[in-house]
C-alpha cells in the first residue's frame, strides 16, 4: 500500500491508473498501490485495488456489448485489428517507453515486445480464413457442418514481465473470435494496459468489448468466482497458476493457466562456439532473465570449457543499465541474490557475479548483473527453482542421456534446447526432452505465429495453447449442425 512518502498525484510522472469500463476510464475506490520504475526505484503512478463491485460493473458492460459483437461477422470484427496493428507500429516509440518505465526493459527489448504484439495481431487478422466452418455431405441428402461461436465473457490475467505483449497473446484472438474481455494486468505494470485500451478504441473497437480492471489477489479471486465470466486465461508463477486453475474450474469455467519454467540448454562438445556462447548468453540475460522462456540451466556435456570461457568473456563485458535492465522489484533483487549466495555456500563456483550491482545515477534501481555459476549440482535449489533473474547455472554431464535425465527430472516443462552440429543428436533431444517447446541451436525456442505457445507439465494447466492456432479451440465453442432436405434420404437409427 502507499505510504506517507508517496508523492502527491500531481507530482507523479504518470496520472493515477484508472479502470477502463464501457469505453471510459473510471475512478476506483480509495485503496491503491504505488507503481515503481525499477530502474531508479521512483514512484511513477498509482494503481487501484478494485473490489468485486467494480469488477461487476466491468462484466455488466461486457454483457451489454456481447450480443451485437458476437453477431458481427468475423470478417468485420478483424477490421478493428488491421487498424490496431497499424497503430501499434505507429506508436512503437511511446509504447516501448511505457514498457521501459514500468518494467525496466532496455529500449531494444521493449521495442521487440511491441513488434511481437503486432505479429500476434496480424495472426488474428487471418482468423476468417483459418476458422471457416467445415461442411460435408455425410450421406445422400444429409449434410453436417461445424461452426464456431464465441465462449462469451472471458478474462485474461497477465504478468509483469511483458506489459504489452502478454495482453496481446489473448486480446486479438479472443476478441476477433467474438468474445468480450476483462483484462486484469499485473499491478506492478498497469500503465501499458490503459494505452492498449485507448488504441483499440481508436481502432474502432465498440465500447464494452474490452474492459480493464486493475487489482491484486482479491480482484483475481473475484474473477475466478464471477458467475458471468465463462473462461479465464492466466500467465504467472506455477504456484499461482495452480490456485487460479483450481478455483476457476471449481466454478465450472474454462481455464488455461501458464506457470513458471526451468529451461535447460544442452550444450554438446561439437556445438559451434561463437553461435552457442552468444545465444546462450542472450537467452539467460535478455529481459533480465524475467521471462518464462529464458535459459536458466546449461547442461555442459563433455568437453565444453571453451564455450564456457567465451560465455564468461561476453558476460563480463555487459554493462547493467545499458545492455541489461533491472529486475522488477527490490524483493526480487534480494531473492535472486539469495539464491546465488546459497549456491556459492553449497560449493558452486561463481564465474561471473552480478550481486552488488549499481548503475551510476540510478543507485536506487533494482539491478542484478548477469551471473554465471559453474559446478552446480542438480539437487541445489538454484538448479530446481525458477529464479527469474539473469542467472545461468552450469551442470556438468558425461553424455546426452545424463543431461536429459536432469532435464526430465524438472517438474516444469516449458522449453528446452540443444546446441550441436549433429542432426542425430538434435533429433534425439527433441524427441526425449520433457518440454512443450524445443529448439536446436536456438536459445529461446519461442514459436512464431501461427505456431502456438504452450508448455508441458507444471508449466501449463489446462488443455490447448494460449496463442496461434492452438488458442482457437479455447476461445470458441463449436456447434454441430445436421440438415436433411431430401425426403428420399435413407432412414436408419440416427434419423
Amino acid at each position: 500500500m502507499s505510504t506517507v512518502t508517496t508523492p502527491s498525484a500531481s507530482a507523479l510522472k504518470y496520472p493515477p491508473v484508472q479502470n477502463y469500463v464501457g469505453g471510459k476510464f473510471v475512478a476506483s475506490g480509495d485503496a491503491h498501490l504505488d507503481v515503481f520504475n525499477p530502474a531508479d526505484g521512483q514512484v511513477i503512478s498509482r494503481v487501484p485495488l478494485s473490489t468485486a463491485a467494480e469488477l461487476d460493473r466491468a462484466v455488466e458492460a461486457a454483457r451489454k456489448a456481447a450480443p451485437p459483437w458476437a453477431a458481427t461477422p468475423i470478417k468485420e470484427r478483424v477490421q478493428v485489428f488491421f487498424r490496431y496493428k497499424t497503430l501499434l507500429e505507429q506508436n512503437i516509440d511511446e509504447l516501448a517507453k511505457l514498457v521501459t518505465e514500468e518494467n525496466g526493459k532496455i529500449d531494444s527489448e521493449a521495442r521487440a515486445e511491441v513488434l511481437k504484439s503486432a505479429e500476434l495481431t496480424e495472426f488474428a487478422c487471418s482468423l476468417p480464413q483459418i476458422t471457416a466452418g467445415e461442411v460435408l455431405e455425410v450421406s445422400r441428402g444429409v449434410e453436417c457442418r461445424i461452426e464456431r461461436y464465441p465462449v462469451g465473457i472471458v478474462a485474461s490475467i497477465t504478468p509483469f514481465n511483458f506489459p504489452n505483449m502478454v495482453p496481446n497473446w489473448t486480446i486479438p484472438n479472443a476478441i476477433a473470435l467474438g468474445n468480450c474481455m476483462i483484462l486484469k494486468p499485473s499491478e506492478l505494470v498497469p500503465i501499458s494496459a490503459g494505452r492498449i485500451a485507448e488504441l483499440l478504441r481508436e481502432a474502432g473497437l465498440p465500447d464494452g468489448v474490452l474492459n480493464v480492471v486493475h487489482g491484486g489477489q482479491t480482484t483475481v479471486e473475484a474473477i475466478c468466482d464471477h458467475p458471468h465470466i465463462d473462461a479465464i486465461s492466466f500467465v504467472g508463477s506455477t504456484r499461482v497458476a495452480k490456485i487460479v486453475y483450481r478455483r476457476a474450474t471449481s466454478n465450472l469455467k474454462r481455464a488455461l493457466a501458464l506457470g513458471g519454467a526451468k529451461n535447460h540448454l544442452i550444450v554438446m562438445p561439437d556445438a559451434e562456439p561463437e553461435m552457442t556462447s552468444s545465444n546462450v548468453v542472450a537467452s539467460m540475460s535478455g529481459c533480465a532473465g524475467q521471462r518464462c522462456m529464458a535459459a536458466s540451466v546449461m547442461m555442459a556435456v563433455g568437453k565444453t570449457d571453451h564455450i564456457i570461457d567465451r560465455m564468461t568473456a561476453i558476460l563480463r563485458k555487459m554493462v547493467p543499465g545499458k545492455d541489461i535492465g533491472p529486475v522488477i522489484s527490490r524483493e526480487a533483487k534480494e531473492r535472486i541474490e539469495g539464491y546465488i549466495a546459497e549456491a556459492e555456500g553449497a560449493g558452486a563456483k561463481v564465474l561471473v557475479d552480478g550481486r552488488k550491482t549499481t548503475v551510476p545515477g540510478k543507485e536506487g534501481g533494482y539491478f542484478v548483473g548477469p551471473t554465471l555459476i559453474d559446478h552446480v549440482r542438480p539437487d541445489m535449489r538454484i538448479a530446481q527453482d525458477e529464479v527469474f533473474g539473469p542467472v545461468m547455472v552450469i551442470i556438468r554431464a558425461g553424455d546426452v542421456d545424463e543431461a536429459l535425465r536432469v532435464e526430465n527430472a524438472s517438474p516444469y516443462g516449458n522449453a528446452a534446447s540443444v546446441f550441436t552440429e549433429n542432426g542425430g543428436t538434435a533429433r534425439y533431444v527433441m524427441e526425449h526432452a520433457s518440454a512443450g517447446m524445443v529448439g536446436v541451436n536456438v536459445g529461446v525456442p519461442v514459436p512464431r505465429e501461427p505456431f502456438s505457445f504452450g508448455g508441458w507439465n507444471e508449466s501449463r494447466f489446462g488443455v490447448g495453447d494460449i496463442t496461434g492456432r492452438g488458442s482457437i479451440e479455447f476461445w470458441t465453442k463449436s456447434k454441430k449442425m445436421t440438415t436433411k432436405w431430401n425426403r428420399e434420404a435413407g432412414v436408419n437409427w440416427m434419423s
